[in-house]
C-alpha cells in the first residue's frame, strides 16, 4: 500500500479498515464499511479493508482515515485488535481521523438481566477501541458503532449492514 499517490494531478488519500472476526459477522460489517467510504469518496481515493493479522505500523503512512473493529469479547475488543493497538506508538495517530466499530449481543435479544448490567458496568469494545485509537493521536469523526448480532455465532440482526454503512459515509465526510 503506498501512501500518499497522485492520479492526474490529484493527490488521492487512503482510508484503511482493520478488523478482527471470529465468525465472519465483523468481516461483513468491515465490508460493508469500507464500500460505503469507498461509494462516497468517489474517485478520491483508495480504500482497503485487511484483517489485523495483515496490517504492520508501515501501512499506516499516508492514510488519512483509520476504522478499526473488532468483536466485543468479554467487554473488551478481541485480542488480535487490543494487542496491535497496544503496539501502536505513542503518536502514531497523530492527526488522523479515527472511528471505532464492534459487533456485539444486544442485552435485549439475550433476554438477559445480568448482560445488561455488566454492560452498563464494563461497557463494549467500540468504546475501548476509540479510546485507544485517541490515546495514540487520533481524531475522532464519529461516535463508536456498535452492530448487533443473534447470539455469539452470530447472523447480523437484520439491517445491521446498512446501518454501518451510513455510520461510514457520515465518518469519510468527517475525515
Amino acid at each position: 500500500m503506498a501512501a500518499l499517490e497522485t492520479v492526474q494531478g490529484v493527490i488521492t488519500v487512503q482510508t484503511l479498515v482493520v478488523y478482527e472476526s471470529f465468525f465472519g459477522n465483523t468481516e461483513q460489517v468491515a465490508g460493508a464499511i469500507g464500500a460505503a467510504i469507498e461509494g462516497a469518496r468517489g474517485q478520491q481515493g483508495e480504500v482497503v479493508v485487511r484483517k489485523v493479522n495483515e496490517v504492520s505500523r508501515g501501512d499506516l503512512q499516508g492514510i488519512e482515515l483509520l476504522v478499526v473493529g473488532a468483536p466485543t469479547r468479554a467487554f473488551r475488543p478481541s485480542p488480535g485488535v487490543a494487542q496491535w493497538l497496544a503496539a501502536l506508538p505513542a503518536g502514531a495517530l497523530q492527526g488522523m481521523a479515527v472511528a471505532a466499530f464492534d459487533t456485539r449481543i444486544s442485552p435485549d435479544d439475550a433476554n438477559s438481566a445480568v448482560l445488561r448490567f455488566m454492560v452498563k458496568l464494563f461497557g463494549w469494545a467500540a468504546e475501548k477501541i476509540a479510546k485507544r485509537l485517541a490515546a495514540r493521536g487520533g481524531r475522532q469523526v464519529a461516535s463508536p458503532l456498535g452492530c448487533y448480532v443473534l447470539g455469539s455465532e452470530g447472523p447480523l440482526r437484520e439491517g445491521e449492514l446498512d446501518r454501518a454503512a451510513d455510520w461510514a459515509r457520515q465518518a469519510a465526510a468527517q475525515a
